[in-house]
């Protein structure tokens, strides 16, 4: 490569469409369920309809007789399962993926059986017909914060974190705060449903799917199934969303175990009521704040419990309180999370897990504080920043958090509003703003990568990356260029295949990160390779990278994106009816590799804020156990009449001792959003809201049960 094919322009940093874009708009793009097998089998899930029991007897002989059957899977015939292991993140495998294991049925929509048959016209009308008897058990879905059996768990952080003496701190404070806050359950229900097809060819195993990390599900399978890593491959080149709901599920699992019995290929896909019991959702919370703050609005007392549900087969803790061990620091500071378990689905990890439901209660706290000690929201946030982490006393990467609030205010006009509720009025509506805080980690995860120079001038780069929406493969093609010292366009990067290595799951906000600092390796050890006037062979040269030592050697610091959330509200008092008229988002998320599509992470997960504040909400019936319009009719999200008009920007956040400099942005952008929202409904009625969503019969009933 010489000098002149070298070019000087930065392609991080510019807005780039999305290199798939046109496959996608026009078709091309291939999704999980799309993808042609010759003799493909079509497996459809038998989900129970009890919410605690056992099964006395499946009478698969009539089913097998009926057109196109090709076989009925249950606990009686299916291959074992190995599920005695810990899988990637040192998580172990959640029960319901080993399916047809056991007669035990613990939740409603337990799957019991699949058949599979020629077509799926076949195998669901056989589905539909299969007879399973159960003995029905008393079942318990009845969720509340103050059940003696709720305990403390670790999760994915320690349960509880305690700093200096909490009680005399809130006993010696001039102004305190101790208030409930409760979130419900909620859906994460992607575009595209969750479908595997599975396959054997030559000894080994294929499974194409729609999932959040091919490498991840490699793992799992070849755990459970007693495989060679190496004798599975996973492919996943397309996803249509996730959320957190796309990691391994019931219908690969099943998929697998059809493929290997019927020794041909099985598609099992998931139907829309389905994925209400099998692609995990987020668990409803009750938290309980108490802030205690001196005259001036300092914190001397922040305490932080949130009680999540989880399922009896396995234990998930949705981290509540986690978000309050990085925000804010007090001189006693409390954390805990605790969980009930119930006879429900487990929830998952879901956009913002933890962060997304503890911030409304703790930034409606915040707000409270700051009305009790005659403080603007924003000040009182300001005077609070914390020199090091809260609870782990760590360093801050660059924490601009500040500058969001500074730069947020200024181009949302917070300066001229009237800090007195409910005093703004336009015909029939009252007018109100509010503001939140976000936050979200900004971690890594080792990943490996491989760059290859072609004969004709163009690159090659291959990761197991997966792309579920946000535009990873444009950012991983901005990212390489300006690695390799190249236009974007002479780049082409494959992802989502599990052949090409290992990758961190797109999730926790850490694959953008993760896959470039490995892409980065790679291209710049084969740019040092490539000498002017260099003939390439028709191989290619290839370099491959593995970031597992790099970043053990990075200093442990807090790394977060931060962010400062802005809404404009307009309430009908006659109707309880809540209008979101503006809301605004500043961010500072690191070096922001393509503001294109950046942009719409930011707005996307706002939107999703406001479906938070004010629509999304899943109930469960307590006489069957199961939720109530398993469908996206019966369960609201904001549609475009509800987002009038939302903004995203960012503010300048370099780190000069951060190699990579890229931040998370997938979940920053959902964090405070529904605290500021609840926030400025206040403002506008003099009414607090601490239960969401807010919707119309609360705001009617506002002051006797909101």
């Amino acid at each position: 490569m010489t000098t002149a094919q070298r070019t000087a322009v930065r392609a991080v940093g510019t807005g780039h469409v999305r290199v798939e874009g046109r496959d996608k708009v026009t078709g091309a793009a291939r999704y999980a369920g799309d993808v042609p097998f010759a003799e493909l089998g079509y497996g459809w899930l038998v989900l129970s309809t009890v919410a605690r029991g056992r099964i006395r007897d499946i009478a698969s002989g009539p089913v097998l007789e009926m057109p196109g059957v090709l076989a009925v899977l249950d606990h009686r015939s299916a291959p074992r399962l190995e599920t005695d292991y810990v899988g990637l993140l040192g998580i172990r495998p959640d029960p319901t993926c080993a399916v047809f294991q056991h007669d035990t049925v613990p939740h409603l929509g337990w799957p019991v059986a699949l058949v599979v048959a020629q077509t799926p016209e076949q195998a669901r009308e056989a589905a539909e017909s299969l007879a399973v008897e159960y003995e029905t058990l008393p079942h318990d879905i009845a969720f509340d914060g103050d059940r003696p059996d709720a305990r403390p768990a670790d999760g994915i952080m320690p349960a509880v974190t305690d700093k200096g003496d909490l009680a005399a701190e809130l006993a010696a404070s001039a102004h305190v705060v101790d208030e409930e806050y409760t979130t419900p359950e909620e859906h994460h229900h992607p575009m595209e449903p969750h479908a595997a097809t599975a396959r054997w060819e030559d000894g080994r195993l294929e499974v194409v799917d729609s999932n959040q990390g091919a490498a991840w599900v490699v793992g799992e399978l070849a755990n459970l199934f007693r495989l060679d890593p190496g004798s599975v491959r996973v492919r996943s080149e397309h996803v249509g969303g996730g959320f957190g709901s796309k990691g391994v599920r019931a219908h690969q699992v099943a998929a697998v175990m059809a493929a290997t019995v019927l020794r041909r290929p099985v598609r099992v896909a998931l139907t829309r009521p389905q994925m209400f019991a099998l692609a995990g959702h987020r668990s409803p919370t009750v938290q309980r704040v108490r802030l205690g703050a001196d005259a001036d609005g300092r914190l001397r007392a922040l305490d932080h419990r949130s009680v999540s549900r989880t399922g009896t087969h396995y234990e998930f803790v949705e981290p509540g309180a986690g978000v309050a061990r990085v925000m804010y620091d007090a001189d006693a500071h409390h954390t805990e999370n605790r969980v009930v378990r119930l006879d429900v689905p487990s929830p998952t990890f879901m956009r913002a897990p933890g962060e997304a439901p503890g911030a409304f209660a703790l930034e409606s706290a915040l707000d409270e504080l700051a009305e009790k000690c005659g403080i603007d929201p924003i000040d009182l946030r300001l005077r609070n920043e914390p020199a090091t982490g809260p609870v782990s006393g760590l360093p801050f990467a660059p924490r601009n958090l500040r500058a969001c609030f500074e730069e947020g205010a200024r181009r949302f006009g917070w300066a001229r509003r009237d800090p007195r509720p409910g005093v703004r009025r336009e015909g029939r509506w009252l007018l109100g703003t509010g503001t939140a805080a976000a936050s979200f980690p900004a971690g890594a995860a080792p990943s490996t990568a491989a760059v290859t120079a072609e004969a004709d001038g163009r690159f090659t780069v291959r990761t197991a990356a997966a792309d579920i929406g946000t535009g990873a493969r444009t950012a991983l093609t901005l990212v390489a260029a300006d690695a390799l010292g190249v236009a974007p366009e002479r780049v082409t990067v494959r992802i989502g295949d599990s052949a090409f290595g290992f990758a961190m799951i797109a999730g926790g906000s850490m694959g953008t990160r993760s896959w470039s600092m490995a892409v980065m390796a790679a291209a710049g050890e084969l740019r040092e390779r490539l000498a002017p006037g260099m003939d390439i062979p028709a191989e290619g040269i290839t370099v491959r990278s593995d970031t597992t030592a790099r970043l053990a050697a990075l200093t442990a610091v807090e790394r977060h994106s931060y962010g400062a959330q802005f809404a404009e509200v307009a309430v009908d008092p006659a109707t309880g009816e809540v209008r979101v008229r503006r809301m605004l988002g500043i961010f500072a998320a690191g070096r922001i590799v393509n503001p294109l599509t950046a942009r719409g992470q930011f707005t996307g997960g706002m939107i999703w804020g406001i479906s938070m504040a004010l629509h999304e909400e899943a109930l469960r019936d307590p006489a069957f156990g199961g939720p109530v319009g398993a469908d996206l009719a019966g369960y609201h999200v904001a549609t475009h009449a509800d987002v009038p008009r939302v903004e995203a920007d960012w503010v300048d956040d370099t780190d000069p001792d951060d190699p990579v400099g890229i931040k998370g942005i997938g979940e920053v952008g959902i964090v405070g959003a529904a605290a500021a929202i609840a926030n400025a409904v206040w403002h506008a009625t003099g009414v607090r809201h601490r239960s969401l969503p807010i919707r119309p019969d609360r705001v009617l009933t506002a002051g006797s049960d909101a």
